[in-house]
């Protein structure tokens, strides 16, 4: 069983790594508040640095918010990157940009080492229950090692292609989940303010061809006022700018991913950064003048 170095241990890395302690990983962790001591308790080695890292695990994911991050994880002072050796293998599992995931990929293999962007979906709730969606660019035989590990944290993983296209396949499925929010916040808002209930017509909806897991959960939550964060839209909106800023770069438009990103604009400035990304549904209650509330 590979030793497995872990970097970036926050709401979603922390039960990920924990996962992989549970079936028996040794772990080489680093982040940048201290350690859980359940980890150490586990057998989990601290280390100072990413170097350090590197130098100790077969395999080292990172789990850290934004594009900046994750360079300076590989790149900075003391990183990753200083402590790699030919044959060991780097997995960001962050969301970033897919144009620099592709720049950190060569950067890594011409260090000897093998590089899997491997984004995933599902939230704190997915990351808890081992339960995510596991998007896999890069070579095929690095995705073969790592997935046994993969399997430990989620239930559906895919090897998508090249590096690169696992952060594409996030970014495309952030347009699908946000447009869809719109969608289901558009309908509730309808008939809650045309005078029918809107809890009961989530019920009539999600026995046709309306139904879908955002209208199951995220229609719940609007409907019940449940907005304490489970991905939070600060955290929807830099992904809308990847595609965005890749929409740019392609020369094509994506229009509804522009309103979207518009609606969470409006949230975050009436202090919505850290909302559920399903509280988008407020920013339409605020331009009718009508909260959707349980009948």
């Amino acid at each position: 069983m590979i030793d497995i170095g872990f970097i970036g241990l926050g709401t979603m890395g922390r039960p990920m790594a924990a996962h992989l302690q549970a079936v028996g990983h040794r772990l080489f962790l680093h982040d940048i508040n201290p350690v859980a001591p359940e980890f150490v308790a586990g057998g989990g080695v601290t280390c100072k640095s990413g170097r350090e890292v590197a130098q100790e695990a077969d395999a080292v994911i990172i789990m850290v918010p934004d594009t900046p991050h994750v360079e300076a994880v590989l790149f900075g002072k003391d990183g990753v990157a200083e402590g790699l050796s030919k044959g060991k293998i780097v997995v960001d599992m962050s969301s970033i940009s897919p144009l620099a995931t592709k720049v950190f990929a060569k950067k890594i293999e011409a260090l000897g080492a093998d590089y899997l962007d491997a984004p995933v979906s599902g939230g704190e709730v997915g990351a808890k229950a081992a339960s995510l969606t596991i998007m896999v660019g890069g070579p095929a035989r690095a995705f073969n090692t790592m997935k046994p590990v993969f399997e430990r944290m989620g239930k559906n993983v895919t090897h998508v292609g090249g590096n690169g296209d696992g952060q594409t396949t996030k970014v495309a499925n952030q347009i699908i989940v946000a447009l869809t929010i719109e969608a289901v916040g558009e309908s509730l808002l309808f008939a809650s303010k045309a005078g029918a209930d809107p809890a009961l017509v989530r019920q009539a909806l999600m026995g046709g061809f309306a139904a879908s897991r955002i209208l199951e959960v995220h229609g719940e939550r609007m409907v019940t006022r449940n907005f304490n964060p489970g991905f939070r839209i600060g955290l929807h909106q830099k992904d809308l700018n990847l595609a965005l800023e890749g929409a740019r770069a392609l020369g094509i438009s994506l229009p509804g991913t522009a309103l979207a990103q518009q609606l969470f604009s409006s949230c975050t400035a009436h202090g919505g950064e850290a909302w559920d990304h399903s509280a988008l549904v407020r920013a339409l209650e605020m331009m009718a003048d009508h909260e959707i509330a349980a009948g």
